[in-house]
């Protein structure tokens, strides 16, 4: 009998372990460009695909974006695209993406407006499938159910995802804030994720943003708190306030603000009409009849009648408050009569970009009222005391802090362990990186290319670190041309060779210096002269390394060097 049951024992099989593989695309070890893609055996899906700004070290680049290599190559299996909300760092990059891969979308009734307008102006809003879902609903990839779960950030219809999977269930937040008193809605779900966290959660994503400030994030309600005074103090003036065209919360404020002050709303920047026009449509944003009026209809009222609601809280050159400043806008003109308000904060990276505009709005006779002088801003993101509350809500075994630079991962990671998780139980991960989790282990194991993709004007990708090495070189030493005729048949030069700067030296004042280059080149093209068989492309290489030489002795600078020969 002893020998019966231990034959039993020897034939049962092992319990099958499961995994769930978490693969970063963005939003690690940087701000917004937010990409995730989960897997469970077969079975993948995305939440997000945003986008980021360029820093001012990427000369000409417009948006920034994730590399979609992983995801193309795995289209097949992949079921679709859930998103938090809708922020440009969390649905910019899905026009980018859809055209090379068509997948279905689910979002709130918000996000799912502002992703329509953003694929209609890429021409892309009749070839994707957009299914609205709502907090508590459950969406199945394969193997994985995705559920909604409603928070407050800066923007309605914001939800983080619980994703249950065989190997566990994995909390994501999204961009998140605990607002007890919000503008609209309700406050953050703690009680659905509380009962996740009874259940047991095996990882836990969450926002970093602003994990390095203390205490608790304030209501949203007090911008309102903070711009009454500023319009009693306006009151003689035009106000002209200037906010993210997504901030749905903050326009509906100001439209109450209007009201209340009996003034006319005009609208300017055309990401900024489009969104209000949706939202009202949608039913976020409430207003009466009369009270918001084109923007042609403004010089018909008092200044003191006027609010003017505009795009460019950031800076962006091309943006309508950016032109208001620089004196070009079509139908603004900015002066003494004008009271700007900009209700926002510098994106890190942006800070420069904004301080031009204001000092620009100054100068023109405008009085500016920004962010770190008066409370006409607040944070759509969880602080330290919010962020130790959903770790001691949600319980998890393991924690990758998500949206955000290293030092904010980090800054999490830290408050994770003062929650008792932990340290070998958290991971800061890298983009590309895989996670593999498990009921008994969490780690990277592989990497899949990841990184990020620059767009300028039309072009996507065609501008790298090359690219990006000449731009910069071009900007801080200019450009040196040396051009020079020879005859096609016999080779030899006939006028040349002509020195040509562009951000380098004034020719006119700098004679002696161009003589000089102009002689290095001219004795290089004399040592080839006798040569039967000439080798352009190593006579170039010469003249380009002579001439570099002389102009770095002379000025210590060195100016891209671009010899070019014209046959004839």
């Amino acid at each position: 009998m002893q020998n019966r049951k231990a034959k039993k024992h020897n034939n049962s099989t092992p319990e099958k372990i499961e995994n769930i593989r978490i693969v970063p695309l963005g939003g690690l070890g940087e701000i917004g460009k937010n990409m995730t893609l989960f897997e469970c055996r077969e079975d993948k899906f995305i939440v997000d695909c945003g986008l980021s700004f360029p820093d001012s070290e990427m000369f000409g680049v417009d948006l920034v974006i994730p590399d979609f290599s992983y995801v193309i190559e795995n289209k097949d299996s992949i079921k679709g695209i859930v998103i938090t909300h809708g922020h440009e760092d969390h649905i910019g990059s899905l026009p980018y993406l859809l055209r090379e891969v068509n997948f279905p979308i689910y979002a709130t009734p918000l996000t799912k407006g502002l992703i329509e307008n953003k694929l209609s102006e890429h021409s892309l809003e009749n070839s994707v499938t957009i299914n609205v879902i709502k907090p508590g609903d459950r969406i199945q990839f394969g193997c994985m159910t995705v559920v909604p779960i409603h928070v407050n950030h800066s923007i309605p219809d914001a939800v983080g995802f619980a994703i249950e999977s065989p190997a566990g269930t994995v909390i994501t937040t999204g961009d998140f804030k605990i607002d007890y008193t919000p503008p609209q809605g309700e406050t953050t779900d703690l009680a659905t994720f509380a009962e996740y966290g009874k259940k047991g959660v095996l990882a836990f994503m969450a926002d970093s943003t602003n994990a390095e400030r203390l205490g608790f994030s304030a209501s949203e309600k007090t911008v309102a708190n903070s711009l009454r005074p500023l319009f009693e103090r306006a009151s003689k003036k035009r106000i002209v306030i200037a906010t993210f065209a997504s901030n749905i919360y903050r326009l509906q404020t100001i439209l109450d603000l209007a009201v209340q002050y009996k003034r006319k709303v005009a609208v300017s920047g055309r990401s900024m009409v489009k969104n209000i026009q949706m939202a009202l449509e949608l039913g976020y944003l409430n207003v009466p009849e009369g009270v918001i009026i084109e923007a042609e209809m403004v010089n018909k009222y008092q200044p003191e009648q006027i609010v003017l609601i505009t795009t460019g809280s950031q800076g962006e050159p091309l943006s309508a408050l950016a032109r208001m400043a620089g004196g070009t806008h079509r139908q603004f003109a900015i002066g003494s009569g004008d009271f700007i308000i900009i209700s926002a904060t510098p994106i890190p990276g942006n800070e420069k970009m904004v301080t031009k505009v204001v000092n620009g709005l100054m100068k023109l006779g405008a009085e500016v009222i920004y962010e770190s002088m008066y409370d006409v801003h607040v944070s759509g993101h969880a602080a330290q005391e919010e962020l130790k509350l959903m770790l001691n809500l949600v319980k998890p075994k393991y924690f990758i802090p998500i949206h955000g630079e290293f030092k904010h991962l980090k800054k999490h990671s830290m408050l994770a362990q003062g929650a008792g998780i932990d340290e070998k139980n958290i991971v800061i991960a890298e983009l590309g990186g895989v996670i593999t989790v498990n009921k008994n282990e969490i780690k990277v194991d592989q990497s899949v290319t990841a990184g990020q993709i620059f767009v300028d004007g039309l072009g996507v990708g065609d501008v790298g670190s090359v690219v990006l090495r000449d731009r910069r070189h071009l900007s801080q030493d200019g450009l040196v041309v040396v051009v020079f005729t020879v005859d096609r048949a016999s080779g030899e030069v006939l006028s040349g060779p002509d020195i040509v700067s562009r951000g380098f030296v004034y020719v006119k004042e700098s004679e002696q210096l161009i003589g000089e280059a102009r002689q290095k080149a001219r004795s290089v093209l004399e040592k080839y002269k006798d040569y039967e068989y000439k080798d352009w492309m190593v006579i170039k290489s010469k003249i380009r390394e002579q001439v570099s030489h002389v102009l770095y002795q002379r000025t210590k600078r060195s100016p891209m060097v671009l010899p070019i020969v014209m046959e004839i």
